[in-house]
């Protein structure tokens, strides 16, 4: 993986279930993930990812309507105090930035239940998200394991990778 990170859409068209890599600019602005999700069908809910430098990702989702609710997750509140996207999140959540004594504590904030409707229920996106063994990049593709979506993020990740 690029040092900088990744962000990519999950979305389905036609029934199938797609993903594309996106501009690296969404990885700066929650605005532009919130943008390019409601951007898709709202066929199923899509989906944005954000992977920053595998320190922590964002979770971006739209609700399964054109104009539906969106929810977001940010797998580690800490990162708030060092990115500007993490940041972002946290301001939108209305949570606070952690304390300097509690920095070294890991813990996420956000909608652990946005993807229920896809077989993976809070308890089991807590266990990916409170294994300190994984980066980012290992988180996502759990989750997108989990979630029967790891074919296309792969194919999409991939690309990175060439």
């Amino acid at each position: 993986m690029p040092d900088e990170g990744f962000a990519v859409t999950l979305f389905r068209e036609g029934g199938q279930w797609q993903c594309a890599l996106l501009p690296p600019a969404v990885m700066e602005d929650l605005d532009s993930c919130v943008a390019a999700v409601r951007q898709q069908p709202p066929d199923g809910g899509p989906i944005v990812l954000v992977d920053i430098e595998d320190e922590f990702f964002v979770a971006v989702r739209a609700g399964g309507e054109p104009g539906g609710r969106v929810r977001v997750l940010l797998s580690d509140a800490t990162a708030a105090s060092e990115y500007p996207l993490a940041q972002q999140v946290v301001d939108r959540l209305g949570e606070e930035i952690p304390d300097e004594d509690e920095l070294d504590e890991i813990w996420p904030i956000g909608d652990l239940r946005m993807f229920e409707d896809l077989g993976l229920d809070e308890f089991e996106l807590r266990a990916i998200l409170d294994d300190l063994d994984l980066y980012a990049d290992e988180m996502l593709s759990a989750l997108t394991h989990r979630i029967g979506l790891a074919e296309p993020y792969a194919r999409a990740v991939d690309i990175l990778l060439r």
